[in-house]
């Protein structure tokens, strides 16, 4: 026979030597520092509790902590020197407290604003700290808290419940001590893991049992090690057993497939193995505000270089008039105080170029554009009841300007759930239908098809080639226990058609086949792995013969097969490539059938590789790939990876946005590169680069030799997708190689890293967000995405069904990924737009108004003589030009949200931070002084006689000052107007609003004296302003010159200089289509380096677990009942 033949080749070939060596024992070294933990009697030492806390402050930190964060910004450490300042008698020209009572205010409202976004946090804390579990208590089970666990608390924990702390396993409903485990919070592995209790309280499956336990366990202090874990077992009169990481389970993953479990608690709260890779909540600060920060230092300096040019021309004005004007009566006594005095006065006097009001109207404003996303129903999941949450505020104009996005994948991109959705059986493609009946498959089972042999044995494949434990459930009905979610869907799929699995013992495994049931003897399995590619199972059919039964990957599996079987290999591999394109996940399925006395022969060469002491995992690979040949292909199955809902669409949108993302998962390598074809971030035009490597050496040499290719081209970005794994990334991250490799990740337009730690995630964003200086963002759902979530400038928190540990770090929650377009392409792009044009808008009224005190100085003998009334300054940012800004803030947008969803590229120009900017800033603060300029000497001009009115009557420097004040405040507003893209009734209201406040205050604050003593100086002030033609002839002409070079400029920027936001805005207006010049704007710089299709195969599963999924299968038997654990 051919398989004899081939066998026997191969057998030749494969060597027999095996060398016996002693197995060396643990080496524990010295003690050093270690843990103990008494069992069921007092602890030794006082251990921390289990409450954990994500929120910024506690009622101790918060006052030191918000005051800290508070005088980061210049502004405010200025504002207070100012304050300080104004104390001194005689110094300050607009009263003591006009500085300290509005930093007072805006220190309170910020205060306000952080506790209460704090308490969302303590809130979200307090829900995880709140959840119930039973403690073992004086032999019975008493419900407590997470956070009343401590050390050496016996627990129990029951099936699909998260772990509340880190503990050892002690024993569990499942045969010897074993337990299933998803890790997908902690490492973002799919698949789920085995743990298996030692023997020695394997056993212990009553709580009578667990009462008795008497010892202690010494293990290691507290670490950040999430797969490293050394500890011994000392029970009284017994022998000490060894513990390692197959026994613990960790504070974030979740108990599967087992009932129940009973475990000791060996790190609690911050102190467990999760906690340690978080980081503590930094206090996070945008771009613009950093900027802003600057800039106020730059106008700090202009500001104390006005303040002496304004004191040295004091001391010169003074000295010249000294004997002149001696009924000024300047002394020479009062010289030498005058210099200083005059320049603090200078220095109070010029202070509000920096506007108090700008940080109150920020806070404010930014606390309500986070109410707007809060109740933004478009970002409202109904199934979970989850609005989008801003759980911060001060990052709002950042969602505008993310260069870069790092997603986790499980439960971020997908949702970890796996649906058979077609197969390829003998040229044909079938889908399971709502019965086993209605589907063509089974049609041509039942009528004898030329095919219906080769169906029968493809699902007879589904059924019983597998690692999957059923449980039938009192009702009858059957659910799977699987370590690999794509193995579960397998065996589904073979139910949909007739074919159910239903028993499995150490022994056999039953199906019921359309009706009939058949037993299949289980005599060896071959496991999968990474390596390895495929798994493969050998049984013994009720017919009596020995038949291979193995899937995996196209491409091991092609190799394998026969030379003589050629009847479907191209129809299934069109197949392969039609369901690759549909982004589905699959594997081919083949059998052989074994004569007896070759397996026989296998047999003996097997068991001895399986015993091997000296490289057995490479002996059980060679033995495998004896009897793995000469395979029959019997089809190829499609499974769908369900994502999560409009993952491709928002990633599309994303990308076109000008956002490079990557992806960092714990996850193995091929589901990763799957999921990246699956949510179209990798097209089939695009090249995989993928690094695997074993050392540094080599990781240098892969990484310098890719990097000059591209570094040898001219594009500035290339079509390829890099794919790195866990151990290579080590390796590029270490010293001598880390700029080289972020070049390299950095010319590639996606990044997938695979098999990462959470410090290694945080790490990678810590990397490009210290290189590029982009801002960027980090999303993810589970625990382990936390370090990176932090780490990122701006952190998205999925609310899903990972539990609320990243939501509680995040600044930002959502439902689901797909709201991040909208979170982003819609609010970001708002909110930058709003909060760039209310801060450059705020520094321009300003300096607009306070610069006219340095005009006015040269006619005031620099004397610090206020040309204005003391409270119409301070109320000028308060009342009469607070509302623009506040409405620019809140309702400035340049296109609509279904244009900017519709054209990711109207995202660039927040990206890009085109709207603020270093040379953006100072063009506005120019302007502001020519304006000033306007607004002073115009109505100076038209005041230069005084007659301004036909009595010939004449006024004092107070009249000039209100008339040059209203023109200001008409100026302004005016402005407002011209830079505002979206007029509302309330934008209208701000504007036209402000300018009727004052008017209507000239009126009443007029009339304040003598009725109230106050103000006297402005008595009748308003019938002196509105009787004078003069005032009206300004009002009309000044804030029209003033504006006309502003009118000419946005003319022609808008003609000549039409950017591509304002050509889209235009047609909004025209109410036309968008899409003509959306089309002439479309553009890319990519390179492809060639054009490469790949599909990868459907297999997650743990490898080189606790215990290997062969001797697992082996512990079960179905029919008996499980422990109760009472």
């Amino acid at each position: 026979m051919a398989f004899r033949n081939v066998y026997k080749a191969l057998r030749m070939r494969w060597s027999h030597d095996e060398e016996f060596t002693s197995s060396a024992g643990y080496d524990g070294g010295d003690d050093g520092e270690r843990r103990v933990i008494a069992l069921n009697s007092p602890q030794p030492v006082k251990y921390c509790n289990n409450r954990i806390t994500t929120a910024k402050y506690n009622v101790i930190s918060f006052l030191p902590s918000f005051l800290f964060e508070q005088f980061r910004r210049y502004s405010n450490c200025f504002f207070l020197l100012i304050a300080l300042l104004q104390q001194i008698p005689e110094v300050s020209p607009t009263g003591r407290y006009t500085t300290l009572v509005p930093l007072i205010f805006i220190l309170s409202v910020s205060a306000i604003k952080e506790i209460i976004e704090d308490i969302k946090r303590h809130r979200a804390d307090n829900e995880i700290n709140h959840r119930l579990i039973d403690r073992l208590e004086n032999g019975t089970w008493k419900t407590v808290r997470w956070s009343e666990l401590t050390v050496g608390d016996i627990i129990k924990v029951t099936i699909d419940s998260f772990f509340p702390a880190d503990l050892i396993l002690l024993s569990s409903s499942e045969p010897q001590a074993m337990c299933f485990i998803e890790t997908a919070n902690l490492d973002g592995e799919t698949n789920l893991k085995i743990r298996q209790g030692v023997p020695a309280t394997a056993k212990m499956l009553e709580t009578k049992d667990l009462a008795q336990l008497q010892g202690r366990i010494e293990c290691e202090l507290p670490n950040r090690h999430l797969y490293e874990f050394n500890g011994v077992l000392k029970e009284y009169d017994k022998q000490p057993v060894s513990l390692g990481s197959d026994q613990v389970l960790q504070r974030g993953a979740m108990l599967r497939n087992t009932s129940w479990i009973f475990g000791i608690v060996v790190y609690s709260g911050h102190e467990t193995k999760l906690m340690k890779n978080s980081t503590s909540a930094p206090l996070k600060r945008s771009t613009v505000d950093r900027l802003t920060n600057t800039q106020i230092l730059m106008l700090f300096m202009i500001l104390i270089s006005l303040c002496i040019t304004s004191g040295m021309c004091n001391l010169i004005w003074t000295r010249d008039h000294a004997e002149t004007d001696w009924y000024l009566g300047l002394f020479d006594d009062f010289k030498g105080k005058n210099l200083g005095y005059n320049l603090l006065t200078f220095f109070i006097l010029y202070n509000n170029l920096i506007p108090i009001s700008l940080q109150v109207t920020l806070e404010l404003v930014r606390f309500l554009q986070a109410i707007f996303i809060n109740y933004d129903i478009e970002m409202y999941h109904e199934e979970s009841n989850m609005p989008a949450m801003a759980r911060t505020s001060n990052l709002n104009e950042e969602l505008g300007m993310v260069k870069y996005i790092f997603s986790d994948k499980t439960g971020t991109l997908t949702r970890n759930v796996m649906i058979f959705k077609k197969c390829s059986i003998a040229n044909h493609v079938y889908k399971p239908e709502r019965t086993p009946t209605e589907s063509q498959l089974v049609q041509n089972i039942l009528s004898r098809h030329e095919t219906a042999k080769d169906i029968e044995e493809f699902l007879e494949l589904l059924a019983v080639c597998h690692t999957v434990i059923p449980e039938r459930k009192e009702d009858g009905t059957i659910i799977y226990h699987a370590a690999s979610p794509d193995e579960r869907a397998l065996v589904d799929g073979a139910r949909t058609f007739g074919y159910i699995f239903d028993t499995r013992t150490p022994e056999y495994v039953e199906i019921n086949a359309l009706g009939e049931r058949r037993r299949y003897e289980v005599l060896n399995v071959l496991e999968f792995t990474s390596t390895r590619k495929r798994m493969s199972v050998i049984v013994r059919t009720p017919e009596g013969r020995i038949k291979l039964f193995c899937k995996g990957a196209d491409t091991v599996i092609y190799e394998r097969l026969s030379a003589r079987d050629h009847a479907y290999r191209d129809a299934t591999l069109q197949h392969l490539e039609e369901f690759a394109s549909e982004g589905l996940r699959t594997l081919c399925l083949a059998t052989a059938d074994i004569p007896a006395d070759v397996y026989a022969e296998w047999q003996e060469t097997y068991f001895r590789a399986a015993t091997a002491l000296q490289y057995r995992e490479r002996k059980v690979e060679d033995a495998a790939n004896l009897i793995e040949i000469n395979l029959r292909l019997l089809g190829a199955t499609a499974i769908e990876d369900r994502l999560q809902d409009g993952v491709p669409e928002t990633i599309a949108a994303l990308l076109d946005a000008g956002i490079y993302i990557w992806v960092l998962t714990g996850d193995k390598q091929e589901t990763a590169i799957n999921i990246g074809y699956s949510c179209k971030l990798i097209s089939h035009s695009m090249d995989i680069l993928i690094l695997n490597e074993e050392s540094l050496d080599a990781t240098r040499d892969v990484i310098h030799r890719h990097y000059g290719e591209f570094k040898d081209s001219t594009a500035k970005d290339a079509n390829v997708a890099l794919v790195i794994d866990g151990k290579t990334l080590k390796y590029a991250l270490s010293c001598d190689l880390r700029g080289d490799f972020q070049e390299l990740c950095l010319i590639c337009r996606v990044v997938i890293c695979c098999r990462v730690s959470p410090m290694q995630k945080a790490e990678v964003v810590e990397l490009v967000t210290q290189h590029t200086k982009a801002v960027t963002l980090a999303i993810g759902d589970g625990a382990n995405d936390v370090a990176m979530i932090q780490k990122a400038n701006v952190g998205i928190g999925i609310s899903g069904v990972e539990g609320l540990q990243a939501a509680c770090a995040s600044d930002y929650s959502i439902a689901q990924f797909r709201y991040l377009q909208r979170l982003l392409l819609v609010h970001g792009a708002w909110n930058y737009a709003r909060i760039s044009k209310l801060i450059l808008y705020s520094f321009y009224k300003n300096v607009c108004l306070y610069v006219i005190e340095l005009w006015f100085a040269l006619y005031s003998g620099w004397s610090g003589q206020i040309l204005f009334e003391r409270w119409t300054i301070g109320l000028y940012n308060v009342v009469f030009t607070a509302l623009p800004p506040f409405a620019m803030g809140l309702f400035e947008k340049f296109c609509t949200a279904e244009t900017m969803l519709k054209y990711p590229l109207l995202y660039k120009p927040s990206q890009n931070a085109k709207l603020f900017n270093v040379k953006v800033f100072w063009i506005w603060i120019f302007n502001a002084l020519l304006h000033s300029v306007f607004l002073f000497w115009l109505p100076m001009c038209a005041y230069k006689f005084e007659t301004i009115w036909s009595d010939g009557k004449t006024s004092d420097y107070l009249m000039l000052g209100n008339m040059v004040y209203t023109y200001v405040v008409v100026t302004v507003c005016l402005k407002a107007g011209l830079i505002t893209s979206s007029w509302t009734w309330l934008t209208h209201m701000s504007i036209w609003g402000s300018i009727v406040l004052w008017f209507i205050f000239l009126i009443i604050y007029s009339r304040f004296w003598p009725t109230l003593n106050f103000a006297s100086n402005f008595a009748g002030m308003d019938i002196q302003l509105l009787s004078t033609p003069v005032f009206w002839l300004g009002l009309l002409l000044v804030p029209i010159t003033t504006l006309l070079i502003d009118v000419i400029c946005k003319l022609i920027h808008n003609t000549v200089f039409k950017t591509l936001t304002e050509a889209v805005r235009e047609t909004e207006i025209q109410r036309s289509d968008p899409a003509q010049v959306m089309n002439e704007s479309r553009s890319s710089t990519m390179y492809a380096l060639g054009s490469i299709i790949r599909y990868g195969y459907a297999f997650s599963q743990e490898e080189g677990g606790a215990v290997p999924q062969s001797i697992v299968i082996r512990a079960y038997d179905t029919n008996l009942p499980k422990p109760e654990g009472n």
